[in-house]
């Protein structure tokens, strides 16, 4: 899962940077009314998916004024709630590794443009629905700043898949039906979580080279930056970045 990981870290620092971006809430808006919507209510004890979306705004610090404003438009209760749909796509990078998009959008015409032109531009390649998905598995993912026994011990005990340390802390990884309660069980135990949310999780590592590993990066970096992309994962074994640059 390094891959996954490098990336991963990567994102968390993107993210401190793009924070004040108008774009990064209104992903988090979308993604909570969808979930709304899909999971027929808007109270998370009732709704997981909700639960999982509320979760990740909170780590980028999204407005309570206007998480209650998107959960009030996909209950209806309010003005311009326009009708989001989630939607995958997927793709091919430099060194031929595998690529899955997910995206929420109002028309998803624009949205499979916007991705197809940024895939020609940074030397990928538009797939067709089924050529990558096959290649990653759903996870639940817990990052803490926290490293050593007392993680690995508490995920053990609380019966996580996996775990791996970086510099910036460890992610835990679950199976996605035990993301919340693993979560809830390191706070019991006084870890510190700094998000728990779900993800694609490859299988199985591409190997490239460093200079392919730079331009999928760059890849990865475009397709985040377009407004109805919510997430990308790719299993490119990143992990080359890093020798390079070293």
């Amino acid at each position: 899962m390094s891959g996954h990981s490098k990336w991963s870290q990567i994102k968390r620092k993107k993210g401190a940077n793009d924070i004040k971006r108008s774009g990064v809430i209104s992903k988090h808006i979308r993604a909570i009314q969808v979930a709304v919507r899909s999971g027929g209510s808007g109270d998370p004890a009732a709704n997981l998916a909700l639960k999982n979306t509320l979760a990740a705004a909170k780590v980028d610090s999204v407005p309570a004024d206007n998480i209650e404003a998107a959960i009030k438009r996909a209950l209806g209760e309010g003005e311009n709630s326009s009708q989001f749909k989630e939607v995958v796509y997927e793709g091919y990078g430099p060194g031929g590794v595998a690529i899955l998009i997910e995206a929420i959008t109002d028309n998803p015409n624009r949205t499979v443009s916007d991705i197809r032109a940024v895939f020609h531009r940074r030397g990928g390649s538009l797939g067709s629905s089924g050529s990558v998905a096959w290649q990653f598995e759903s996870r639940g993912v817990i990052h803490t700043p926290e490293r050593g026994e007392a993680v690995e011990d508490a995920a053990i005990e609380l019966g996580a898949i996996d775990l791996a340390e970086h510099e910036d802390g460890t992610e835990v990884y679950t199976e996605p039906k035990e993301l919340f309660y693993v979560s809830e069980g390191m706070s019991a135990r006084h870890l510190e979580v700094a998000s728990a949310r779900l993800a694609m999780i490859p299988q199985n590592l591409a190997e490239i080279s460093p200079e392919e590993a730079h331009r999928v990066l760059a890849l990865l970096d475009a397709l985040d930056d377009l407004d109805d992309v919510q997430n990308v994962y790719t299993n490119a074994n990143l992990d080359a970045v890093l020798a390079l640059d070293s």
